[in-house]
C-alpha cells in the first residue's frame, strides 16, 4: 500500500486504456504519453499494460507502507526518494516508510511512476485508468488517498540499469494526414493551419490540447452530424481554433475534423504545456 501525501496539481492512475467500447460511447482513456508508462513498466518488469500513475506538472509526494522498486519517465523532473536525490529512467528503491517526493519538471507536462507489481486499484471494464470525460475508473488522487500495489501480471526479473531520457521540444513539428472533412474549409484555412506554428492554449487537458492562432474559415456553411472521433483528430469548432484530441476524447463529435494527428506523433503533442507551441505538416497515408 502506497498513500498519496500531496497529488501535486493533477495526478491520475492510468494504464493503456480500455480500447473497443466506442460503440457504447466509452472513450478509451489510458495513458495520455503511452510510450512514457510502458518504458517505467519495463523498468520495474512489470508488463507494459500495468497501472501507474500520471502527473502533470508533477508535485506528486507518496509514502510508501512497504519497501518497493519504482521507476519514473516522461517529463523529467528532480526526485527525492527517502530523502535523497534520485534520478529518472531508471529502476529505483524506495524503503519501508520512505517519502517519494516529484518537483515540477523541468520540460514536459506528463511524469509516470510505475511500482513494481502495478498500481491494483479495482479495473472498470478492463482497465485501471481513470477518465476524466466519462468519469469511468478511479477518481483523480488526492491526500490521503491509499493505493493498493499488486494486480499486474507475475513481474519478471528487472534487466535494465538505465533507459535514454526522451527529448522535450516546446516546438516539435508532428505529421497530419490531412481530412476527412478537410473539404470543409478554405484553402486559405489549410495554408494556415501547415504555416506558421500554434501556441498551446491554458484550457487543454487529457480530453485535448487547445491550439490558439490563425483562424480556420470554413468553405461550407451548416454543420455535420456526429461521427466517430479517433486520437489525435483535429477538430475545427466553430470558432475556428483546432482542438487536437488526446486519450480522454469523445467517441463521437460533430465539428470538422481538418486532419489527424499520426499516432506515433500523439505522446508528443501531449507532453505540451500551455504557451508551448506546435508545428503541423500534413502527410499522405504513405507517409510522406
Amino acid at each position: 500500500m502506497i498513500e498519496v501525501v500531496s497529488p501535486g496539481p493533477y495526478a491520475t492512475v492510468q494504464d493503456l486504456g480500455r480500447p473497443g467500447y466506442g460503440h457504447l460511447g466509452v472513450p478509451r482513456s489510458g495513458a495520455a504519453d503511452a510510450p512514457s508508462l510502458r518504458l517505467a513498466n519495463r523498468l520495474v518488469g512489470n508488463p507494459e499494460s500495468a497501472a501507474g500513475i500520471e502527473m502533470t506538472f508533477g508535485g506528486l509526494a507518496l509514502s510508501f507502507a512497504t519497501g518497493a522498486w519504482i521507476a519514473l519517465t516522461g517529463a523529467p523532473c528532480p526526485v527525492e526518494a527517502a530523502g535523497r536525490p534520485a534520478g529518472m529512467c531508471a529502476p529505483l528503491w524506495v524503503p519501508e516508510g520512505g517519502e517519494l517526493r516529484v518537483g515540477m519538471p523541468y520540460g514536459g507536462l506528463r511524469t509516470y511512476l510505475a511500482v513494481r507489481g502495478g498500481i491494483g486499484v479495482e479495473p472498470v471494464l478492463g482497465s485501471r485508468s481513470a477518465d476524466s470525460l466519462s468519469g469511468l475508473g478511479p477518481p483523480p488522487l488526492r491526500a490521503g488517498t491509499t493505493l493498493p500495489l499488486g494486480g499486474a501480471e507475475p513481474a519478471a526479473p528487472i534487466a535494465v540499469d538505465v533507459a535514454a531520457q526522451r527529448a522535450f521540444p516546446r516546438c516539435p513539428t508532428v505529421r497530419v494526414v490531412p481530412g476527412p472533412r478537410d473539404d470543409w474549409f478554405t484553402p486559405q484555412a489549410l495554408t494556415a493551419l501547415y504555416g506558421g506554428p500554434y501556441e498551446i492554449a491554458t484550457e487543454s487537458n487529457r480530453v485535448g490540447v487547445r491550439l490558439r492562432g490563425p483562424v480556420l474559415e470554413r468553405a461550407r456553411e451548416g454543420e455535420l452530424p456526429s461521427e466517430g472521433m479517433a486520437l489525435g483528430a483535429i477538430q475545427v469548432p466553430p470558432g475556428g481554433q483546432p482542438i487536437v484530441f488526446l486519450a480522454d476524447h469523445p467517441p463521437t463529435g460533430g465539428y470538422p475534423v481538418i486532419g489527424v494527428v499520426v499516432s506515433g506523433d500523439v505522446p508528443m503533442v501531449a507532453q505540451l504545456r500551455p504557451g508551448d507551441r506546435l508545428r503541423l505538416r500534413p502527410i499522405s497515408l504513405t507517409g510522406r
